[in-house]
């Protein structure tokens, strides 16, 4: 929208001082002569903007046109411009809203304050994301995203853990995103239930509004919730023999999910390990090889040697073929 634009040259002039219209342009996504147009009739509005022409001219901004943020010490000015969640505002469609609240962030910093921002987002960066993010987001996130947003009941199908499918009358209260993941936090049935997105495999806005609570607080229930929902998708628990050389891959596959037994004689360490499946649990046997032992439960260590039958017959038939 031209008004927003009209803004962020006076932010981007506030924070920068001196640019060229083609400066500008390239900052804004649109061409030189929208840039003219718009300095224009920002000085037909009264905004003091200025043009200097020749070599090293440009469009300034009068030094005592400013608006200015009072009170912050530096580490709150740190704080405050620690990147690092703009790829998952993009997802809900806040990102360029936030883009353009950290320019009128800053150009609002009193002048002893400007030098901060730049030293502290070259120095820190905090990226929220897991190194496999999907980048292809549920099917149906506009809708979901609506419903959160205006309240309305949602018909869905969804997939557990043990991929069985149930269909679901849900209200859907929030949206959370731990890890890469995005969680809707939903009520059912009058009760509090957190379903994982990628999990939904269909999805319907019904026509009908609910009530929210008037006291719920989405940060209170996810954090005293927590520790509750990990209990229950890492439901499957089993105990592993590992070589020492091979404990740093598997404290790193299983963050949170793994607790110290003991070291025996040989100096192999005993785990018991919390996993949402057993399907998962004999993906990361079979990674460890020979390194790696099922102790209990003993249904996964039948499991596993038949499994490694089946596939030494399957790779014998192929030499012999």
């Amino acid at each position: 929208m031209r008004a927003d634009r009209l803004l962020a040259i006076v932010m981007l002039l506030q924070r920068r001082g001196k640019l060229t219209a083609a400066e500008l342009a390239d900052e804004l996504e649109v061409s030189r002569r929208t840039i003219l147009r718009d300095v224009e009739a920002l000085s037909i509005s009264g905004v003091p903007l200025y043009a200097e022409g020749g070599h090293g001219g440009g469009i300034l901004l009068d030094e005592d046109y400013q608006t200015t943020l009072t009170g912050l010490t530096e580490t709150e000015v740190r704080a405050l411009f620690v990147t690092g969640n703009r790829a998952l505002l993009a997802e809900v469609g806040l990102g360029e809203a936030a883009a353009q609240m950290q320019r009128k962030l800053s150009a609002a910093l009193p002048a002893q304050h400007q030098p901060t921002v730049d030293h502290i987002q070259q120095r820190i960066y905090i990226d929220p994301l897991w190194w496999w993010h999907d980048a292809q987001p549920f099917a149906q996130w506009a809708e979901l995203q609506k419903a959160v947003y205006e309240d309305w009941r949602i018909h869905v199908v969804y997939e557990n853990y043990q991929q069985q499918s149930a269909e679901r009358t849900l209200e859907p209260y929030s949206l959370v995103a731990k890890s890469s993941h995005w969680y809707l936090v939903a009520k059912r049935d009058g009760e509090f239930r957190t379903y994982r997105v990628s999990r939904l495999r269909s999805l319907q806005i019904l026509d009908e509004h609910f009530v929210r609570d008037a006291d719920f607080d989405l940060a209170r229930y996810w954090h005293e919730r927590l520790d509750d929902f990990v209990a229950t998708v890492a439901e499957y628990e089993f105990v592993l023999r590992i070589h020492p050389k091979r404990l740093s891959f598997v404290q790193w596959l299983t963050p949170g999910r793994h607790f110290s037994v003991e070291v025996d004689a040989e100096g192999w360490h005993v785990l018991r390990i919390q996993l949402e499946s057993e399907a998962l649990a004999q993906m990361l046997v079979f990674s460890l090889g020979s390194e790696g032992q099922v102790l209990s439960p003993p249904e996964l260590r039948a499991r596993v040697a038949a499994s490694c039958r089946q596939v030494l017959a399957q790779v014998e038939e192929a030499d012999d073929d």
